[in-house]
């Protein structure tokens, strides 16, 4: 009986002759986070996956299989059966216009640094993975010093601080009980693990993080994970904690001992000392005056445009079926352009201003993506707010720019002929 059950399967999921089934990602969409867990669940089946870099909202085309449409149409994914004629009619117009045929061939393995202790309104990655039924695990400190990063092919950030001084919520949260229970489990770790303090234990995280992206991981970050990241790397040498954080007082002068050179996204940034002040340096454009907090439209980004052809990785992580996002809040809201390292590539930015939202490097052999702000459907966002309901807004554009880069360590880019 088994037997007869394993060819069915494989008869199965043998293609019918030349037809393809297209999940359009433009307004025709009904599900666009569900399309690209559609797209992990079939590369997981061993079944490569063309993406169409910049036709119709960056549309996925998969050799038809009944397994594959009979999925879709359980996850709430629009797809369309074409025929050979019409898959060559795509391919002619993806050849003629600022658009790419990318593979994607394997799905990539998939880690997301997170506390144990993270609460359900913390992670916008995680809500993504979570709705589009994308795989993934979750790592801490301990694993990546044990060396865990090397089982993995990408990697999240959790919003973390990476300084060791508890998010700057000092200030506003330090009597809360979370806060004293967090601290306190935090340096209990740090002890267990033979480090003098928290401080010195995120050093040595974001240094092996740092040679994980160099030797050839995917990271990507949200948030205060993306500037305190940076932070962190440019002050391995300095302490840069007030005593209520540490017990022991920063290092004098410590602004003028930080090291630029080793840090991937930012530069000249000037540090925020004072606990007190819920910030960590000069990186972010986080508005102070709560005046100037406007609604979401009204600070919205632009994503630029790429060759989709010379430019593929820039045009994989901007696909959308709209250039224009909605802004969104967080600890870290926005990059301030002057302090961007020239190597960096601007992904998106908010129009009329030096606020960029979006930005994308290398580093060694491996690449980061930064994406500054918390929710991308929860404009302010709150400390115990609830978290997002995702089948509230399965068209998010902010969203999919969550999961292009989930998908980017799949792709490689079609041989073109010369």
């Amino acid at each position: 009986m088994r037997l007869i059950f394993i060819a069915l399967i494989t008869c199965a999921v043998q293609p019918l002759w030349a037809e393809r089934l297209l999940v359009a990602m433009d307004d025709t969409q009904r599900d666009h986070l569900k399309s690209y867990g559609l797209a992990f669940w079939t590369l997981e089946r061993g079944i490569p996956v063309e993406w169409l870099l910049n036709y119709r909202g960056g549309a996925f085309l998969y050799d038809y299989h009944e397994l594959i449409a009979i999925e879709a149409q359980i996850r709430g994914v629009s797809a369309v059966r074409v025929s050979e004629a019409q898959a060559a009619q795509i391919y002619a117009e993806v050849d003629g216009g600022n658009m790419e045929v990318v593979r994607l061939e394997q799905a990539p393995k998939i880690a997301v640094y997170t506390p144990p202790n993270k609460q359900p309104w913390d992670d916008a990655v995680t809500l993504a993975l979570e709705y589009a039924q994308i795989d993934y695990e979750k790592i801490w400190d301990e694993d990546v010093l044990n060396g865990a990063l090397d089982d993995y092919d990408w990697l999240h950030l959790h919003h973390e601080d990476f300084t060791g001084q508890y998010g700057k919520f000092y200030g506003s949260y330090g009597r809360e009980a979370w806060y004293r229970e967090q601290q306190s489990e935090y340096e209990r770790m740090a002890r267990r693990l033979g480090y003098a303090k928290v401080s010195d234990q995120k050093k040595a995280v974001v240094t092996k993080i740092y040679e994980y992206m160099a030797s050839g991981g995917f990271l990507f970050a949200m948030c205060s994970a993306t500037d305190t990241f940076d932070i962190a790397l440019a002050a391995l040498d300095v302490d840069i904690c007030h005593q209520v954080f540490d017990n022991d007082p920063a290092d004098g002068g410590a602004q003028a001992k930080l090291d630029y050179s080793r840090t991937v996204a930012f530069k000249d940034f000037i540090l925020e000392p004072n606990p007190l002040v819920y910030e960590f340096s000069d990186i972010d454009t986080t508005p102070t005056d709560v005046r100037q907090i406007r609604s979401a439209e009204a600070e919205y980004f632009t994503l630029f445009e790429f060759s989709a052809k010379y430019d593929p990785v820039p045009t994989m992580l901007t696909q959308c079926h709209t250039n224009i996002v909605d802004g969104f809040l967080g600890q870290t809201t926005a990059f301030r352009k002057k302090l961007i390292k020239e190597s960096v590539i601007l992904l998106g930015q908010e129009d009329g201003t030096d606020n960029v939202k979006y930005i994308h490097g290398r580093a060694g052999k491996g690449t980061f993506t930064f994406y500054a702000g918390h929710d991308p459907e929860d404009h302010k966002h709150h400390v115990h707010d609830p978290p997002t309901n995702l089948a509230l807004h399965p068209n998010s554009p902010g969203y999919r720019l969550i999961l292009n880069n989930v998908l980017f360590p799949a792709a490689k880019k079609k041989e073109r002929k010369t």
